[in-house]
């Protein structure tokens, strides 16, 4: 059993990684723009983030089991950033436009096989009997504070990575409601991860029974 959380770990590493990397490099040759506003850009997204949050994590725990992202509570988060990831951009993002090739490649990776390996592998193998209501709460801060750096950023450079925050189509009010929105699906899909990981963590722990000779 602890070899195979090992090798999905390296797996969800080796994918994340490979994805981020992959594009970051197809931005920065597709790109019109100077080099340091691709890079500003490219760190602007939410799935850019997440994706690196999440093969970090893979990536420390397979390094350095016991620390920091080893805890029940970061791991859950980790999924609930993933996992808002692929369902706004299946359900929103997915129709409005249409990758090809490599592109193609490292869409369904980021959006898609990395959200769902990373699904499996927490119902499988994350801890979930340290978790606690109290946590859920924390877990929307991040989003938040994303939610305020880009449009406050995008108020200065116009530039808005989602266009349902695009404050320039579709101004202030708007573009606020859907931020509002998309913050709701945060709290609810934190609440559905929270009562799953702690009716999981209820079961009783395997143990080995005894060879008999």
């Amino acid at each position: 059993m602890q070899q195979t959380k090992r090798y999905t770990l390296a797996l969800l590493a080796l994918l994340g990684w490979f994805a981020v990397i992959a594009q970051f490099c197809l931005m920065m040759v597709n790109s019109q723009l100077p080099a340091g506003e691709t890079i500003i850009r490219f760190f602007s997204f939410f799935t850019v983030q997440s994706n690196i949050l999440t093969a970090a994590g893979c990536t420390a725990l397979l390094l350095k089991p016991g620390g920091f992202f080893s805890r029940a509570s970061v791991q859950a988060a980790l999924l609930l950033y993933i996992l808002i990831v692929a369902l706004v951009y299946n359900v929103i993002l997915r129709f409005l436009w249409a990758p090809q090739g490599m592109q193609w490649l490292v869409d369904e990776l980021l959006h898609a096989a990395v959200p769902l390996l990373y699904l499996a592998y927490w119902l499988i193998f994350a801890p979930k009997r340290e978790l606690a209501w109290k946590q859920a709460p924390s877990w929307l801060l991040y989003p938040l504070a994303y939610m305020v750096f880009v449009i406050i950023r995008g108020a200065f450079s116009g530039f808005y990575p989602y266009p349902f925050i695009d404050v320039v189509q579709l101004d202030y009010p708007k573009a606020l409601q859907n931020a509002a929105l998309i913050l709701v699906l945060f709290l609810f899909t934190g609440a559905l991860i929270m009562a799953v990981g702690k009716a999981l963590g209820k079961r009783p722990l395997l143990k080995s029974s005894p060879v008999k000779l």
